[in-house]
């Protein structure tokens, strides 16, 4: 008999749905989804590359759009699950939004700022905190990541070995 799914599990199942679509789209593939009163209330994934901006991780994007549904930017009751950790600015996004609960899939060890490289969303000394929840679905998370930037350098490898074989042949000369 198969385990029954937590509602963190499936939640974090629809933001891996989202993470999932920006892999397609050649997007780091990060998802996330607000939920309020048991609903998913917002989604979104990583569009840094699609609209060349620096904000555009899936956390803002949900958070705005979160905001711009509600009609207020104050998101007290939200519960937020991304697939990887939040980052810094992602972090303060959640802390200054009053986002009540955050779930996160795969830690980031490099930038990780819900527990991991460090912990802005329980820090005492800012007037909001959020409870943090790790580890859900933790290895389907990291196995989205994982797969994403094994493939981007089987890609580039791919791409410079064409390009040696496109001058040697351009040029008749053996570059080896």
């Amino acid at each position: 008999m198969e385990a029954q799914l937590t509602p963190d599990e499936l939640y974090m199942l629809e933001a891996i749905e989202e993470a999932k679509k920006a892999g397609q789209i050649d997007e780091v593939p990060i998802g996330a989804v607000i939920v309020l009163e048991e609903k998913i209330i917002a989604r979104a994934h990583n569009l840094r590359e699609t609209r060349q901006s620096s904000i555009a991780h899936a956390e803002v994007l949900a958070i705005d759009e979160a905001c711009r549904k509600l009609g207020t930017w104050r998101l007290e009751d939200a519960i937020l699950y991304v697939t990887l950790e939040p980052c810094p600015m992602c972090a303060g996004a959640i802390m200054l939004s009053r986002v009540k609960k955050v779930v996160y899939g795969a830690k980031d060890p490099k930038g990780g700022c819900a527990g991991t490289f460090m912990n802005i969303l329980q820090d005492e000394r800012f007037n909001h905190q959020s409870e943090v929840v790790t580890g859900i679905l933790e290895q389907q998370c990291g196995a989205l990541l994982s797969d994403f930037f094994r493939n981007l350098r089987e890609k580039k490898k791919l791409k410079k070995k064409q390009a040696k074989e496109g001058l040697e042949q351009h040029t008749g000369i053996d570059s080896q």
